[in-house]
């Protein structure tokens, strides 16, 4: 049987919003903000050089709509360069720390700002730091979108994303052991595609330095990172026969000359590989339906 292989390019244009998101409320640091203008600018231009010179590979962006509204100039190559464009949120915000009201109109708002700039609707979401909230999987489904790139309960086979909004009794020490000593329940499943993700092909951790984040390195050397994704890979061919690989980077990671290299290099990898395609994650949605 020949093999099928969907690999797909899955890039988060966070730009400034995650720098300027803090969480604690502190001021962003601007020394962190130009990193984001570097990635909108430089890094962006370069990835859509890399897809150009590849055969003109369409991959998925995903955009903060701050980023789409910060810098429209430089996400309209991307729009304009036939490359799908994906939901991330507004400024990168945590889902998982909002109110269900305020996910819906984080949402709505990003949704509104999509339409504006692309004339469609959007067809897929990722959680900005896939950080989902119990609430995330029904608001998808509410609001029409057909797929997610936030949850792991796979890692290369497309599956319909679970609801878990009742599924898991959390623990609490400030009440009775009997209270939160509960098995998971049963999931339920929605009719959102699940393209799954996974840190481990994630070029953010290794590579991207911060002083304030203690779980990012930023001096790991691209060729470990490399032989990881290769191996990874490697295990996936031999035991499927179809299977999806998605790779997930930013544009102020990736875009860096010594990671531009790696990638280079993988990208010749993965080619060496019969019946690899490089595709959108709306065409691995599609053919899953």
């Amino acid at each position: 049987m020949v093999k099928r292989v969907f690999i797909t390019y899955c890039i988060d244009v966070d730009a400034c919003a995650g720098w300027i998101n803090t969480r604690n409320g502190s001021v962003a640091n601007a020394s962190d903000v130009s990193r984001g203008v570097f990635g909108a600018n430089v890094g962006v231009d370069r990835l859509l050089k890399f897809f150009d010179d590849n055969g003109g590979i369409k991959a998925t962006w995903f955009m903060p709509s701050h980023t789409i509204l910060s810098f429209p100039d430089q996400m309209a190559k991307v729009r304009d360069g036939g490359h799908e464009i994906g939901l991330h949120g507004y400024t990168h915000e945590a889902v998982s720390k909002l109110t269900e009201d305020q996910e819906r109109k984080v949402m709505a708002k990003s949704i509104e700002v999509y339409k504006d700039f692309t004339g469609k609707y959007p067809k897929g979401w990722v959680a900005p730091a896939w950080e989902v909230s119990p609430k995330s999987m029904q608001i998808l489904e509410e609001f029409g979108i057909e797929y997610d790139h936030s949850l792991c309960h796979h890692d290369c086979q497309p599956y319909w994303a679970p609801d878990v909004a009742d599924t898991v009794i959390y623990t609490d020490y400030s009440q009775d052991p009997d209270t939160w000593m509960v098995p998971m329940q049963q999931h339920k499943v929605t009719k959102v595609v699940e393209i799954p993700g996974s840190w481990n092909i994630d070029d953010w951790p290794p590579m991207q330095f911060s002083i304030r984040n203690p779980g990012t390195h930023g001096f790991v050397n691209p060729r470990d990172i490399q032989q990881q994704w290769e191996d990874q890979f490697t295990f996936m061919y031999r035991e499927y026969e179809t299977f999806a690989f998605s790779i997930s980077i930013h544009p102020q990671v990736s875009g860096r000359s010594n990671i531009m290299l790696m990638h280079e290099r993988f990208i010749e990898f993965l080619k060496g590989h019969e019946g690899v395609e490089f595709v959108t994650a709306a065409t691995i949605c599609d053919e899953y339906v």
